[in-house]
This record gives C-alpha cells, sequence and structure tokens, in this order.
C-alpha cells in the first residue's frame, strides 16, 4: 500500500513537473499588423539547433475572431541551418505555429 501511495505521488509530480505549457493567444476584435524585415539573417550551426525570421506572424495557439490584416514584407531573408537535427524556417505573415 505505501509503495503505491508512493509510486503515485511520485507519477503526479512528475507530470507536473513535465508538463508543457501550451501557449494561448486568444484575439478578439480588429488586428492590423505592418512588419518590414530587411537583410535578417538567422543561423543555427552545430546540433539540434532552431533558425529563425518570423516577420509580422501571430503564433501559439491562436484564436482569432474578428477583422485581421496582416501585411509583411521580408527583403534579403536568410535562414540557415548546419549540422545535425538543425532547422531553418522562415515565417513571414504567418499566423499560428510553434
Amino acid at each position: 500500500m505505501r509503495k503505491s501511495i508512493l509510486v503515485l505521488s511520485l507519477f503526479a509530480a512528475s507530470t507536473l513537473a513535465f508538463a508543457e505549457d501550451t501557449p494561448k493567444t486568444d484575439i478578439k476584435g480588429n488586428t492590423n499588423i505592418n512588419a518590414l524585415g530587411v537583410n535578417t539573417n538567422a543561423v543555427a550551426i552545430g546540433k539540434g539547433n532552431t533558425a529563425k525570421n518570423a516577420i509580422g506572424a501571430i503564433k501559439g495557439g491562436t484564436t482569432i475572431k474578428g477583422n485581421t490584416n496582416i501585411n509583411a514584407l521580408g527583403v534579403n531573408t536568410n535562414a540557415v541551418a548546419i549540422g545535425k537535427g538543425n532547422t531553418a524556417t522562415n515565417d513571414i505573415g504567418t499566423i499560428g505555429g510553434k
């Protein structure tokens, strides 16, 4: 009985410790975003790294109600990933994501 209570309490504690917070984005109403990115660079070198350029992006767990206007422009935007397990992304005018 004591072992099962100990195991359950350790399991509950570890679940709370490793629980991931989900980003919440809740926009109600009108939203206007004008973004300009010129000569933006992101570089990931090594192992398991991420290079991102996000210009005019609303990210997270997105819920948008109402009118939304995003005007985004990326000029000379580069994202480079070198190495094992690296990622490179250019998110220009993106709604939602990681």
